[in-house]
């Protein structure tokens, strides 16, 4: 299995996603938003997309369907609730379902509510872990729950599900906000010099060529895995000072931070 990357160099950073077997040039592509930039890609590496799968039903996700069906034929899928919201869905995706292409790419469908009530993560089942996340998990944060979303359902599927999968599992947003995202993190606990490293290091990097994080990278820099971290709580409680400590408050707390920072 092969992971390519399409930075959309669009305004909201998008990230575009081919998964492809390498025997037989199948290839999945996931959130595809500018079709033209999907196809040359898949044209360049000799690839034949058959599949499309939105991880969620908001425009930057699934604007390029039509043209990639157009141009291949390709079959979409996505959460069962976004049939209705995704036009021409060909199958609802529900947790624990399969998602294949050729002999080597074998996607397993997480339910991960939280950025909308219909997103899903794809977790590959061969070769190196992987985890395609979509607008849940960001390098150094987490999706927002502004638009049919709800925060407690993105907590629990960030401790339930996110946090329990290996720490080598190479992390694959939908979007590129890694510096941003870093000053956060970095606002909050100034004291992480892992965090601090990181930020030199991406600072000099385009898009194209962004780090790939792993999840344990995430639980060193990410706030929203490092809940019990005391200068993190102390730095919420300048704006919550009735805050609770328990993982949840923290979680929404910090939510609430990053929505207005």
């Amino acid at each position: 299995m092969k992971i390519t990357r399409i930075y959309m160099g669009n305004a909201l950073r998008n990230y575009c996603h081919l998964i492809a077997c390498e025997e037989s040039n199948e290839a999945i592509v996931i959130d595809p938003l500018d079709a033209e930039k999907c196809l040359k890609t898949a044209n360049e590496l000799s690839l034949n997309i058959t599949k499309i799968i939105n991880t969620h039903e908001h425009f930057d996700h699934i604007e390029g369907n039509p043209g990639i069906v157009s141009a291949t034929g390709a079959k979409i899928f996505a959460h069962a609730n976004a049939i209705n919201s995704i036009p021409n869905v060909d199958k609802g995706l529900k947790a624990g379902d399969v998602v294949e292409v050729g002999n080597t790419v074998r996607l397993r469908v997480l339910d991960t509510p939280g950025h909308t009530m219909a997103h899903v993560c794809l977790v590959s089942e061969i070769g190196e872990p992987a985890l395609i996340c979509g607008d849940t998990l960001f390098n150094a944060s987490a999706g927002n729950c502004l638009y049919g979303g709800d925060v407690h359902e993105m907590y629990e599927t960030f401790v339930s599900q996110l946090a329990k999968l290996p720490d080598n599992t190479a992390i694959y947003p939908g979007h590129d906000y890694i510096l941003n995202n870093l000053h956060f993190a970095l606002s909050l606990e100034p004291n992480n010099n892992f965090a601090k490293e990181l930020l030199a290091t991406v600072n000099e990097q385009n898009p194209e060529q962004r780090l790939v994080t792993t999840l344990g990278i995430e639980k060193k820099i990410n706030p929203f895995f490092r809940l019990n971290n005391q200068e993190i709580i102390n730095s919420l409680k300048q704006n919550f000072t009735d805050l609770k400590e328990d993982p949840e408050s923290v979680f929404t707390s910090l939510r609430s931070v990053r929505d207005s920072w």
